[in-house]
This record gives C-alpha cells, structure tokens and sequence, in this order.
C-alpha cells in the first residue's frame, strides 16, 4: 500500500505544527508573507475549488503571473487532491484553447494579463465551467462577459481558513509538467505526488545544500515546474524563502531585487546571465548576498561560464533536467562547476549514453542520454505511442546527446533532432552558438541550417550588445578560428532578438519559419 502524503501537508502546513508558522515564506513588492499565513491563504483557495466541485484527480489549470495567490492556489488544488496544470501569461488565444481543451479543466484560474486571450480561446472552442479570475471585482467582470467569471479575491475572502487535507499518497497523479512545445504542441508530463519529494531530497538538498536561510529568485516565471520548485517548493521543505515578482524578468529588475531582498540564490539561465553581463547596471549592481546560482533550460556555453566566473564570481551550478523527468538529474556540484560540462548524475539518478541499438558507447563517444531515478514521469497523457517510445518504468529515453569524459563527466552536444548534416558530417547547431556567444559583443546566438544550391549550410542568427560594431566577416572569422572548416557559419544575420518558446528556450521551428520569409 502507498504511503500516505500530500504535498501541502508536507511544505505547507507542517511548519506551523512545529510552531515555524512566523516565518517568512514568500518575499515580494508588498513585502512578505509568513507561512501561517500562506497555510491560510491556502486553505481558503483549496474550499473555494472544493465548493466549486473539484474533487480528487481533476485538472485546474492556472495561468497566473507570479503572486501569493499563484503559489497559494498550486498548493490548494495539491491540498484538496486535485492535479495542477501551469500556462504562460503571455500566449495567444490559440495556444489557450490547446490547453483548455487538453487539461479539460473545470475550473481555471487566470489573471488580467492573460484574461482577454482566454476569453477569445473560450470562443475557439472547449469553456470550462468556472473561470476565476484575479485582479479584478464583481463590477468589471459583469462589465465584461462570460457567465462563468467569478472574482477570485471575492471568493477568497467569503471562503473558510480551515480545511483539511485530501488523504493522497505518494503515488496519485499530482502534477502536470508541461513539455516546451518547441517540436509540436506542449504535452502533460503525468507525475506523482511522491516526484517533489524525491526531487528535493536528491537535487536540492543533496547537491545545492539548501538552507533555511535562503532567498530563492528566479528569471523564469514559476508556470515554469524549474522555477516554481526552487522558489516556491524546494524552499518551502527548510523554511526558507522565496522572491515573488510579477514583471517580466530584466538585469536591472533582477539586479535591483537581489539587493532589496539580499537573494542567496539566483535561478538562471544561459541568456540571462549573457544579458546580465552585458548591462551597464553590472557596474553598479550589488550581488554580495548571493552564495550560488542554478543554470538549466538550455545549454550552458564554456566561454560564458568562464566570464560570469570572472566578473561576477558567483558559482554557478550547471544542471539537465526535463518535464519528463520532474526536474534536474545531471548536474555540477558546488566548487567544482567546470566549463563545458554538466557534471555528473544526481544522487539517486543512473545515466547511460546509447547507441541506435541501446548499447552504452565508449568513453567520449556522443549518443543519446538515458536517465533512470525516482522521478520519472509515468507518460505522456493520452499518447501512448510518444509515451511507448520515451518511458521505460524509471527510465526516459531524453532524445539529447551526450558524451562521457574519462572522469565520469557529461558533455552536452544538443539534441538528435537538431542536428544539421554539413559536407555529409553531422553538426550540433549548439556547438557553433556555444563558439559565438564566446565572442564579447554577443550576446544571444541561434544556427538552424540554410539550403544553398542544394546544401545544408550553418546560418546564425546574433544578438550583439547594445553599441556593438561587430560585422559579420568578424564573427565568421572569430569562429573559423575555433571550430572545423564545415562547422563555421556561412553567413551571420544580426537581430534584436530571438524567438523562444514560453520556457525561454530557443526556438528553433520559429527561426526556421524566420528563414523562409526572410
């Protein structure tokens, strides 16, 4: 029989039975919230879903700007037994409508920001039964339409504070992780209630050692499950903290933040700290309080690393996760970050890197990781042939190629499907970006293939800090100077910016679409 457990119970509501309930859980613009009264907060969310009948094992789909009540009503829907489901706030009404139709939620909780395009995706198909809405009262939304509109502040305030917990165990569905979409629509990743547990036992206690004196900052939005466990879960099961911000993530916002709330820990990714480094507020930015900060959501380039280690001085953990796996599996150790790879599996977590065949390749050969651990998702919902083909009981067939060094340490060499065939030799667009963003007025790099007379050609697509007068025949100098003759761009064409998917990753199918009206 499963053992008994709910994920509020355990990050939420046991700290006030051991009498931490004073302590600062969620720090933000309106200044902070203790865990008492996030437990609170929890509990009226998790009775307003209850009246509006949401029982065990039904979606509720959240698609919020980072807030108190983002966090809060994740954390009823867990309390009542109920299975959550994350939106970006920034997405046309298109992309909605996937999801409302997908999740089949009854109940979805949205904010202002995104409330117009929901609406319109409402119209486009599938309009769940309740939507609740924040940000707004009575009056605005009978000015708007859509009787299914109820205010959410209203109906929290009207709701009771006690409530207790759904009996779940560790192995009920609890969580939807959704993929980035950038190869097709976004799936559901099924996990159990016993992933976020297990995740925060192997990755943040057992290699970031995170205390409960932190303060957690994140660049993504917490939609994002890499984001919202470091600053609102991992956090959560030491009495630690984390910083809530609604505003899109910029190195001013960030740099000013870090300082207001002294963040001990800065969630990163590769484009932000490129950004980051590249800003005149650097200059002036006060970053004394930070200890360590995380890198995932893409590859980690050698020569960005070394230039963060340089001026900033900051470690930098570099880590691999997926949707499919809950969260990071490979990962750097503190003190021991070193340019160029990801380090080794987490505890509790078993890597392989195969051949076509299934068969592990020699030392520093590159194949396809297959990781094995406690958190691998059960499928992919409702496709069992994409499910068949990635997930082995623990383990999941990642699709990213890697190599392992002769200390046991991995490389990262993209994904098989981004490959590039250049002068019939295989060629990982991510090796060439990694060159670029080496070079110091570049700031974000993107290499998909160009077709010329017949041939695959490596083509980039650069973003150069502001005031930069790099050229093009210097970038393509700068790189035939570090790479292979076949592995150099053909051409450079210079950007504002590049597109990416909601997860900030880049995207290639939207670069592609770029090139050919280009």
């Amino acid at each position: 029989m499963a053992a008994r457990f709910n994920i509020a119970s355990y990050f939420i509501d046991r700290h006030l039975i051991e009498g931490a309930g004073g302590r600062t859980a969620l720090l933000h613009h309106e200044g902070s919230t203790s865990y008492a009264d996030l437990a609170a907060l929890v509990n009226r969310a998790g009775n307003v879903l209850l009246d509006l009948g949401v029982a065990r094992g039904d979606r509720v789909l959240l698609i919020l700007s980072d807030s108190v009540e983002f966090v809060a009503c994740w954390y009823a829907a867990q309390k009542i037994g109920a299975v959550t489901a994350e939106g970006y706030t920034f997405l046309p009404a298109k992309d909605y409508a996937h999801f409302l139709s997908y999740t089949e939620a009854d109940v979805v909780i949205v904010d202002t920001v995104a409330l117009a395009a929901v609406r319109e995706a409402c119209s486009l198909g599938r309009t769940p039964k309740h939507l609740l809405v924040l940000g707004t009262d009575d009056t605005e939304l009978r000015a708007g339409q859509g009787a299914n509109e109820l205010p959410l502040s209203t109906a929290l305030a009207q709701a009771s504070d006690q409530l207790d917990p759904a009996p779940t165990t560790v192995d009920d569905v609890a969580i939807w992780k959704f993929t980035t979409g950038s190869t097709g629509a976004p799936k559901a990743c099924v996990h159990t209630a016993g992933a976020p547990l297990a995740s925060y036992e192997t990755y943040a206690k057992s290699v970031l050692g995170i205390r409960s004196d932190d303060r957690v900052i994140a660049v993504p939005k917490l939609f994002f499950g890499y984001a919202r466990d470091l600053v609102a879960l991992y956090p959560f099961a030491v009495g630690a903290a984390g910083i809530l911000f609604p505003e899109r993530s910029t190195p001013e916002l960030l740099f000013e933040l870090i300082a207001r709330h002294r963040a001990t820990i800065l969630v990163n990714v590769p484009t932000m700290m490129s950004a980051m480094l590249a800003s005149p507020a650097l200059a002036d930015a006060d970053l004394s309080s930070l200890r360590l900060c995380t890198s995932a959501g893409e590859a980690l380039p050698a020569d960005l690393l070394r230039a963060w280690q340089n001026r900033i001085g900051v470690d930098v953990i570099d880590g691999v996760g997926s949707s499919e796996a809950y969260h990071i599996y490979l990962s750097q150790r503190p003190g021991e970050a070193t340019p160029g790879d990801v380090g080794t599996p987490v505890p509790g977590y078993r890597a392989r890197v195969v051949d076509d065949d299934g068969n592990e390749v020699p030392t520093g050969q590159v194949g396809v990781l297959e990781v094995s651990g406690p958190t691998i998702a059960r499928e992919y919902y409702r496709d069992p042939v994409k499910s068949a083909h990635t997930f082995r009981g623990d383990t999941v067939h990642t699709g990213d190629l890697f190599s392992v060094d002769d200390r046991g340490h991995y490389h990262h060499h993209g994904r098989a499907d981004d490959l590039l065939k250049v002068g019939g030799i295989w060629v990982a667009p991510s090796e060439i970006e990694h060159c670029l963003i080496g070079h110091q007025d570049v700031v974000e790099c993107g290499v998909i293939g160009h077709a010329e007379e017949g041939l695959v050609r490596p083509r980039a697509y650069v973003v150069l800090r502001e005031g930069a007068s790099t050229t093009e025949d210097e970038l393509i100098s700068y790189a035939q100077e570090r790479l292979a003759g076949h592995k150099r761009p053909r051409d450079v064409r210079f950007v504002e910016e590049l597109p990416r998917t909601s997860n900030g990753k880049l995207d290639r199918r939207a670069l592609t679409a770029f090139e050919e009206t280009s």
